[in-house]
């Protein structure tokens, strides 16, 4: 039986945090209450067509929402589950239709439709009670029957530390694809927190670091705010209950303070907002104690305006933005503080526009600004958005992306994914709750115009797996804002990103890029491909690079080995004429010369001539100290020794695909280095022998082609004094 539940205790009396004065304040639209359920009445007798006193409460919530909504089924509902429960106690000594009842109201506040709170009223029958599921598909319907069956499942699944990760994956797949499943369990939980007072001491503190650690983080993906501050003031009561008392009566002081600065700043908001003929309710929207919490900590000692916020509503969204420009035009606004999340919504259906003001004191005041169709989904999530097999009315059409089915949003889709593709339940079950314990988003753009939604802290390689999914393993690279960077690169909220893909079907991820993957998506996605090829965790030595077509696997090898810097029988220099005749003819290292370069000489000891690149520091070095230049000038079909450097991007095999397209071009090398990899890149400088000067283009061109490979250039000539 699910009865975590007993008498109210101290955390059921949270919301006195949101107290307001009196004034203006009492005028606003308070946040959804959801405690208004006390002791529910007994079933006394009623006939066939009249409605149970019982339910009158759910009732009157629901028409709120649904006016038309037909109530028969929760009649017959009520009728079953009291009938079930008869006898039934909960450890407070109340009667234990009581408890969902609550449950059923808290989704009636909310605008749940009317298959959801059916569900709620009978969803601890079928594990407590003689019902069965048959009962339920033969009074209720096939729907009814299947979220009362998830919400079975979710009561034998133990969240804690203690989890058996493979419960959990089998709840998910049963459960997962309606999110009204999650919905009922989390109303459940919060009415078993809000009745928590006489369990035992441990016991609450373990109910409340599962709530923390799993439902809360689950009721912000679902958008569920109202649940989800209630149930972040019930864990901080019982938690922290020193800090939760402290914070309590700073909230106190303030409400009983006899000036508002929010109320004035609400009333200067409305003046602009009249003037300028825009139709807005100007609300002040109290903080809930664990948002006071985290903002004094943040600023230390609190002001007036701190407890709050300002919530202006208006009907389209266009006004959104009209008042944005109204009051960024008549008042001081905060520009750092501004963030648009009607133009790209949270991954929780969110939706608002966010801004502050400066007051003359200096004290800032935030302000939000959305519709009220935005408001309610801001509040009440998924649960707000109706009956979600229905067929999408023409006023609300459904909308496009991850958004256009509600029982699947986005991140609940990928989470079914990751499950598919973890390679074993505890991979799973440790990247659960990672992923759970990511709090904050972030909003990165494709070139084409898109947006990936991505937690706070995440890289190039999770952004790669976000967008192309398991094809990210033949990820090389990647622009941020324009500028090549590496896959490990941190992104920040609005970065531009195109992801550098390679053409090998073939291609592998690294096990390096585990240490830079924050998603599930990345992280099982490499984990899956190390677990199918564990031959490839080591690469193979490097061969000599003088070989045309070495093996080596990995270009993270620090050095690949030197040849000689002569090949007996091969001439030292490409031909070149000097006005000295007899005399002998060196390149120089440091600009490595080759044609077409324009080059000049200088006279060195022993009588021969070094040529260099005209652009050469040491030109500039040599002539600024009085040295003569000699002319010099190439001869035809000369061949040709060049160094060029490459710059790549780590991956297996490059080496050996590097150095087999430079064989093909004809080019011999002389020497290698491969210097080792910093930040998920390399570079490589070869020392090589054409045959014919004129194939150089061909040969750089060659070596760019090769996947991962994103620069190749001569070597740069010394700068002085190198």
């Amino acid at each position: 039986m699910n009865a975590e539940a007993a008498n109210p205790a101290t955390p059921g009396s949270v919301t006195s945090g949101h107290a307001t004065p009196a004034g203006s304040r009492r005028k606003a639209r308070p946040r959804i209450d959801l405690r208004r359920l006390g002791r529910a009445a007994l079933l006394g007798p009623a006939t066939r067509d009249r409605l149970p006193d019982a339910i009158g409460h759910v009732v009157d919530a629901h028409r709120a929402h649904h006016p038309d909504a037909d109530l028969e089924p929760l009649r017959r509902a009520y009728l079953l589950a009291e009938s079930s429960h008869r006898g039934q106690m909960r450890k407070s000594g109340e009667p234990y239709i009581t408890h969902p009842l609550a449950v059923t109201l808290i989704l009636a506040e909310l605008g749940a439709e009317t298959t959801t709170l059916t569900a709620s009223l009978l969803h601890d029958t079928v594990e407590d009670t003689d019902v069965t599921l048959d009962q339920v598909r033969e009074q209720f319907g096939e729907e009814v029957r299947y979220l009362v069956d998830g919400v079975t499942k979710l009561e034998k699944v133990d969240y804690g530390a203690a989890a058996e990760p493979e419960t959990f994956r089998k709840m998910l797949v049963a459960t997962g694809s309606d999110v009204r499943v999650m919905s009922i369990k989390l109303a459940d939980r919060l009415h078993n927190m809000r009745t928590l007072g006489v369990m035992r001491p441990e016991k609450q503190e373990r109910i409340a670091k599962v709530t923390r650690d799993v439902l809360i983080p689950l009721a912000e993906r679902l958008g569920v705010q109202a649940l989800k501050t209630e149930l972040e003031d019930l864990v901080f009561a019982i938690l922290h209950p020193g800090e939760y008392e402290r914070t309590r009566e700073l909230v106190v002081r303030n409400a009983a303070r006899a000036d508002d600065p929010l109320a004035e700043v609400a009333e200067d908001v409305r003046k602009v907002l009249r003037e300028a003929d825009i139709a807005a309710e100007v609300l002040i929207r109290p903080r809930h104690l664990v948002s006071v919490h985290r903002v004094s900590r943040k600023r230390g000692r609190l002001r007036g305006v701190d407890f709050g916020r300002l919530l202006v509503l208006v009907n389209e969204d266009a006004d959104c933005y009209g008042v944005l420009g109204e009051l960024h035009t008549c008042m001081t606004p905060v520009v750092s503080e501004f963030k648009d999340f009607i133009a790209v919504p949270k991954f929780n259906l969110y939706q608002s526009l966010h801004t502050a003001v400066a007051r003359e004191d200096r004290q800032v005041v935030e302000v939000l600004i959305r519709t009220h169709q935005m408001h309610k989904v801001a509040e009440a999530g998924v649960v707000a958005l109706g009956n979600p097999y229905a067929a999408p009315s023409e006023e609300q059409p459904a909308s496009d992306g991850e958004r256009a089915d509600p029982t699947r949003p986005g991140w609940l889709s990928r989470l079914l994914d990751w499950q598919r593709a973890a390679p074993d339940p505890d991979t799973f079950w440790s990247t659960l709750r990672e992923d759970l314990a990511q709090d904050r988003e972030i909003t990165v753009f494709r070139p084409d115009g898109g947006t990936l939604g991505l937690p706070e802290g995440a890289t190039c390689v999770d952004a790669a797996y976000a967008q192309y999914g398991e094809d990210a393993h033949a990820c090389i690279g990647a622009r941020v804002n324009g500028r090549l960077a590496t896959l490990s690169t941190v992104l920040k909220d609005g970065d531009t990103v195109q992801l550098l893909m390679g053409q090998d079907p073939a291609s592998e991820p690294s096990r390096e890029w585990l240490e830079h993957a924050h998603t599930p998506a990345a992280r099982i996605a490499i984990q899956r491909w190390l677990a199918t090829h564990p031959a490839q965790d080591a690469a193979p030595a490097a061969e000599p690079a003088a070989d045309a077509r070495p093996a080596a696997g990995d270009p993270a090898a620090p050095q690949a080995p030197q040849a000689p810097d002569t090949v007996p029988g091969r001439p030292a220099a490409a031909q070149v004429l000097v006005d000295r005749p007899g005399a002998a003819v060196r390149l120089a290292r440091c600009c490595t010369p080759v044609p077409p370069d324009e080059v000049t000489g200088f006279a060195v000891r022993g009588g021969a001539v070094t040529v260099h690149r005209v652009e050469c520091a040491a030109v500039a070095r040599m002539t600024g100290s009085g040295r003569a230049e000699v002319g010099v000038r190439w001869g035809e079909g000369a061949e040709c020794r060049v160094t060029l450097v490459a710059e790549s991007f780590v991956r297996p095999h490059l080496l050996a695909d590097l150095t087999e397209a430079m064989a093909l071009e004809g080019a011999e090398i002389v020497s290698a280095t491969v210097e080792p990899p910093t930040r998920q890149q390399v570079r490589h400088t070869y020392t090589v022998q054409l045959p014919d000067a004129a194939g150089l283009p061909a040969l750089m061109r060659a070596m760019r082609n090769v996947a991962g490979v994103y620069d190749v250039s001569r070597a740069q000539p010394q700068t002085p004094g190198a």
